[in-house]
C-alpha cells in the first residue's frame, strides 16, 4: 500500500499491530531503532568481555565490569523520571540517552591506549557512560511503548523486534568477530577492537534516527516521579503483584550473575578460543534466540506468561552444569543453542509479566525500582562470583582422591547452578497468571516449542507476510 494511503487511513488499510497509521508507522520505526541498537550490541557490548581479556584484566575486574557499570548507571532512570516530570517529554529523552550511548564507545576504545597502564580500571570507568545512555530514555521508552502497543498484540509485536534485533545481534556479532581475527592475525588486535566500537557507535546513531522518527501521542504522558515518589512506590507495590515478581526476578538474576560474567574468560583464556570459535559460540545462542522468538511471542499471548516461566524457570539451573562436561568447541556450541531457546521464552515473558503487572500512572516509578533492584542483584551475583574465582581451588581432594579441575571457575558455575535451582524452587511455585488465558502444561507447551524445526518456522512466517502483502496489495487495487 502507498504511504499516502497508510497516512489517511484509506479504505483496506490494515495494520499488522495497530489499526492506526501513525501508531503503526511509529511501531515499525521503533522495531528498525531495535535492529540497529542490537546491531551495535552485538559489534560492541557482547567483546566488552573479550577487551578486558585483552587488556589482561583479572577474574575480579571483569566481573565488575559486568555489573558495576549497569549499577550505576540504572539510577539514572530516576534522572530521567525527575526530567519527565519537568519537561512533560518523551521522545526527545530517549534520543538524547541513545546518542550520549553512541559518543560513549569513542573514549571507551581510546582511553585505554593513552593509559595503558590502567587499561581495565579505565575500562569499566568510560563503560559507566556507556550504560548511562540507555538507562536515561528507559523510563521513557517504557511509557511511550506502553501506549503505544495494544495489548493484545504485545506478545506478538515484542517477539518480532526481538526476533529481528536477535538477528542483528548475530550479524554484526559474526562480522565482528571475523574481524577481530583478521586483526589479531596481523597483530593488530587492539585496533580490531577500536574498529568494531567505532562501527557500532555508527549503528546507535541510526537507531536514534528511528527513535526521533517514532510518533508520541497526546496527551503526552511523560515518565515522572510524582511527589513524594516514595508514596507512589508503596502504592504501586501495595496494589499490584510486582513486589513479589521483581524480587523473584531479582534473585534469578543474582544467581544467574554469579557464573555469566565469566564464560568470557572461561572461552578466551582457559581454553585458548580463538575469536572466530568465541564467535561462533556466542552467536550459536543468538541465532536460536532469532529462530523462536517468534513462537514464544505467540505461545505468551495464547497461554500467558506465568507457564512460560515456570518451564524455562526450571531448566535454567540446569545450564551452568553443561559448561562442565566438555571443553569440546562444538559441544560448547551446542550448549549454547540450549541456553538460547530456554532463555529466549524466560527473557520474553519475564519483559511481558512487567508491563502487565505495572498500570500507566505507576509505570515509571515501579520499572525504575524493578530494573535498579535487578542490576543491584546483578553486582552482588558478579561480585560473588569474581570472589569465588579468585578464592576456589583448583582441585579438591575427597578421601584421600585428588580431582583437577582445569579452572577454579568450574566451582563458580556449580556455585550458580545451585543458586539459580534454590530460587526457582522458592519462587516459581507462586507464580500467578496477571490475565485470562488458555491453559497448558509444561510438557505441552514444550512440545509445541519443539514440535516445528525452526528454519520450517521462518519459512512459513515469511510466506504468510508475502501473503498478507499480497491481500493488501489487491485490497488496495479494490479500492
Amino acid at each position: 500500500m502507498s504511504e499516502q494511503g497508510a497516512q489517511t487511513g484509506g479504505a483496506g488499510w490494515r495494520g499488522e499491530f495497530s489499526r492506526d497509521p501513525q501508531t503503526e508507522r511509529s511501531l515499525r520505526h521503533s522495531i528498525w531503532d531495535g535492529v540497529f541498537y542490537s546491531g551495535m550490541v552485538g559489534a560492541a557490548e557482547t567483546y566488552f568481555s573479550a577487551f578486558a581479556v585483552f587488556l589482561k584484566a583479572t577474574t575480579a575486574q571483569i566481573g565488575v565490569l559486568a555489573s558495576l557499570p549497569p549499577l550505576l548507571a540504572s539510577f539514572t532512570q530516576l534522572l530521567s523520571a525527575w526530567a519527565g516530570r519537568r519537561t512533560n517529554e518523551r521522545k526527545r529523552i530517549i534520543v538524547h540517552g541513545a546518542l550520549m550511548q553512541a559518543v560513549s564507545l569513542l573514549p571507551l576504545a581510546l582511553l585505554p591506549l593513552a593509559f595503558p597502564q590502567h587499561a581495565a580500571s579505565l575500562l569499566i570507568v568510560a563503560s559507566i557512560a556507556y550504560f548511562i545512555g540507555p538507562n536515561l530514555g528507559s523510563p521513557q521508552w517504557g511509557s511511550l511503548l506502553g501506549d503505544l502497543v495494544p495489548e493484545a498484540r504485545r506478545g506478538r509485536f515484542f517477539a518480532l523486534r526481538t526476533r529481528l534485533s536477535s538477528f542483528a545481534t548475530f550479524a554484526t556479532l559474526l562480522g565482528a568477530g571475523v574481524a577481530l581475527d583478521v586483526f589479531d592475525g596481523r597483530g593488530l588486535t587492539y585496533w580490531g577492537f577500536v574498529a568494531i566500537f567505532g562501527v557500532s557507535a555508527g549503528l546507535r546513531i541510526v537507531s536514534a534516527h528511528h527513535l526521533h522518527a517514532m510518533h508520541d501521542p497526546p496527551p503526552v504522558h511523560a515518565a515522572a516521579l510524582e511527589s513524594p515518589w516514595h508514596r507512589e512506590l508503596w502504592s504501586g507495590l501495595r496494589e499490584t503483584g510486582l513486589l513479589k515478581f521483581s524480587a523473584f526476578n531479582a534473585c534469578m538474576q543474582l544467581a544467574v550473575a554469579i557464573a555469566s560474567p565469566f564464560f568470557t574468560p572461561y572461552l578466551l583464556r582457559d581454553l585458548h578460543f580463538s575469536y572466530v570459535q568465541f564467535t561462533l559460540n556466542g552467536a550459536a545462542g543468538v541465532c536460536i534466540q532469532f529462530l523462536t522468538l517468534n513462537r514464544w511471542g505467540r505461545l505468551s499471548d495464547l497461554f500467558g506468561n506465568r507457564i512460560i516461566l515456570f518451564t524455562t524457570g526450571s531448566l535454567i539451573p540446569l545450564l551452568p552444569l553443561t559448561w562442565l562436561v566438555s571443553t569440546s568447541a562444538w559441544y560448547l556450541i551446542a550448549v549454547q543453542v540450549l541456553t538460547g531457546l530456554i532463555w529466549a521464552g524466560f527473557s520474553l515473558s519475564a519483559s511481558n509479566t512487567v508491563f502487565d503487572l505495572t498500570p500507566p500512572r505507576y509505570r515509571t516509578t515501579l520499572m525504575a525500582f524493578h530494573n535498579v533492584l535487578a542490576a543491584a542483584a546483578v553486582f552482588i551475583g558478579a561480585s560473588i562470583g569474581g570472589y569465588l574465582g579468585t578464592r576456589l581451588p583448583s582441585e579438591v581432594v575427597l578421601q584421600g582422591r585428588t580431582f583437577a579441575w582445569l579452572t577454579p571457575l568450574y566451582g563458580v558455575f556449580a556455585i550458580s547452578a545451585a543458586a539459580r535451582l534454590v530460587v526457582a524452587i522458592g519462587f516459581l511455585p507462586r507464580l500467578t497468571e496477571t490475565r485470562k488465558v488458555r491453559r497448558m502444561s509444561a510438557s505441552g507447551l514444550i512440545f509445541r516449542v519443539t514440535r516445528l524445526h525452526p528454519i520450517s518456522g521462518l519459512i512459513f512466517e515469511i510466506v504468510g507476510r508475502l501473503r498478507r502483502s499480497d491481500d493488501e496489495r489487491d485490497d488496495d487495487a479494490r479500492a
